[in-house]
Order: structure tokens, then C-alpha cells, then sequence
């Protein structure tokens, strides 16, 4: 069996050729991934409440011990009393991007979307917009003078730390949430084509019931195993970045 080339795990042709006014929309397989992701993330919700019930079935009480992980373990530890409003909206994006994260693992998919760079820097920047949005819409033109001049400060040192802190609320905010998610799950990607393709070297010559053949499909169960939590960790530290970030819009000068 010949390894592929590594530039051949991220490279999909289109499947639909797409262009308006030359402006290419053709759909390859990463923008199939993302309809079905919202597809999945939006059947599961409304599956788990279109009819709640006040002794909830199985499915109904996972979906809402996931809402509650999120408003008790996120929103509300991390924004605080405000945290309420926010909980659809993160536990919406917690959602997605842990179903994104999970085609890396799922069978004939074996591919992450989020380890294409546009695709969380697409998430960041609507995490980008929010935060903004609600920074000056909470507190006006008071959420900017917060950030840049932050109380405390002697006067002397604002030429100095007034320009760090624009850099690193507007710029590098959005940029390092998307490079941390994008990197984590390219590297995860990575490790786990090449640790298949080695697996298959190692067993494909050997009979399937030997002890060296045996060991190498163990390890490839733990390796996924492995995967998925990675990907739920990275879903749950993009999220509760976020709001981080929605937390502070709403109280810069803290």
C-alpha cells in the first residue's frame, strides 16, 4: 500500500463546480462537511426539545446535561450572573465544533474540517464579532477606553501598554483561536493517517489472528479513543475561550 503524499490528507477537489460573477463557490468535501455538521447539530436539538418532556427519555437527558455542563461549567463560572443568556450560543458552538472534530474518527469520513485554517477562523471571527458586538452595545464607547486604558496603570506607561493590549484584544485574539483549534486538529490528523498506514504495513503481511497482528488493531482502538477525547477537549477549550472573551466585553475594566 503507498503512504500519500501529506499535502494529499488536506487537498479535495471540488465536487460541485460553482461560480458567480467569477467568484468561485464550488463545494468540496470540507464545505460538505460543514452543511452536514449544521445539519447534525441542528437535528439534535431539536430531536432532544421539539416535544421536552418533564421526566426526559435517554436522549433528551444527555442533551440536557450537555446544557447544563455548559451553562454551569462555562457560562456561569466563567462570564458569571450575566452567563444565562449566552448558554444557546455556546452550547451551539460547543456542539458544532465537537461534531466537526469527530469525522476526524468516523468511518469512510476520516477527516477533520476544522483542520482546514478556514474553517476556525471562520468560528473565531464570529466569536470575534460577538464579543466586539457586545462590548459596545453593554458598555459603548466605555468597553474600548477599558481595554486600552486599563485602570491601575500609571499614566507614563499607556504609550507602552495601550498599544500591547489593541494588538492582543483585536488582533491576536481571533488569530490564536483559530491557530490553536486548526493546529491541534491538523496534527491530530497527521498522526492518525500515519499511525493507520503504519498499523496496515505491520499487519497486512501477517495472519490476522497472530499476537503481532492482533496488538497493533488494539492500539488503533485506544488511538481513536484517544482522538475523540482530543476532540472534545479542543470543542471545550474553544468554547470556554469564547467566553472568556464575551466575559471580558462585558466588564472590560476588570
Amino acid at each position: 500500500m503507498e503512504i500519500p503524499d501529506v499535502g494529499e490528507l488536506f487537498d479535495f477537489p471540488a465536487i460541485w463546480e460553482i461560480s458567480i460573477a467569477g467568484i468561485n463557490l464550488s463545494i468540496n468535501r470540507v464545505v460538505l462537511l460543514l452543511f452536514v455538521t449544521t445539519v447534525i447539530t441542528t437535528l439534535l436539538f431539536y430531536a432532544a426539545f421539539r416535544k421536552p418532556r418533564i421526566v426526559p427519555k435517554k436522549f433528551q437527558s444527555v442533551m440536557e446535561a450537555l446544557v447544563e455542563f455548559i451553562r454551569n461549567g462555562i457560562a456561569r463560572e466563567v462570564i458569571g450572573p450575566d452567563g444565562d443568556k449566552y448558554v444557546p450560543f455556546l452550547t451551539c458552538l460547543f456542539t458544532f465544533i465537537f461534531v466537526l472534530n469527530f469525522f476526524e474518527v468516523a468511518p469512510g469520513v476520516s477527516f477533520p474540517p476544522a483542520s482546514r485554517m478556514a474553517v476556525p477562523l471562520a468560528l473565531s471571527l464570529i466569536v470575534y464579532v460577538l464579543f466586539n458586538a457586545i462590548g459596545f452595545s453593554k458598555n459603548g464607547f466605555k468597553y474600548l477606553t477599558g481595554i486600552l486604558f486599563m485602570p491601575g496603570v500609571p499614566w507614563w506607561l499607556y504609550p507602552l501598554v495601550t498599544p500591547i493590549e489593541f494588538i492582543s484584544v483585536f488582533v491576536i485574539r481571533p488569530v490564536s483561536l483559530a491557530v490553536r483549534l486548526f493546529a491541534n486538529m491538523m496534527a491530530g490528523h497527521i498522526l492518525l493517517a500515519i499511525f493507520f498506514f503504519t498499523t496496515y504495513a505491520i499487519v497486512n503481511p501477517l495472519r490476522p489472528a497472530s499476537v503481532l497482528g492482533v496488538i497493533p488493531l488494539a492500539l488503533s482502538i485506544v488511538f481513536v479513543a484517544f482522538e475523540v477525547f482530543v476532540g472534545f477537549l479542543q470543542a471545550y477549550i474553544f468554547t470556554i475561550l469564547s467566553a472568556v472573551y464575551i466575559g471580558d466585553a462585558l466588564h472590560p475594566a476588570h
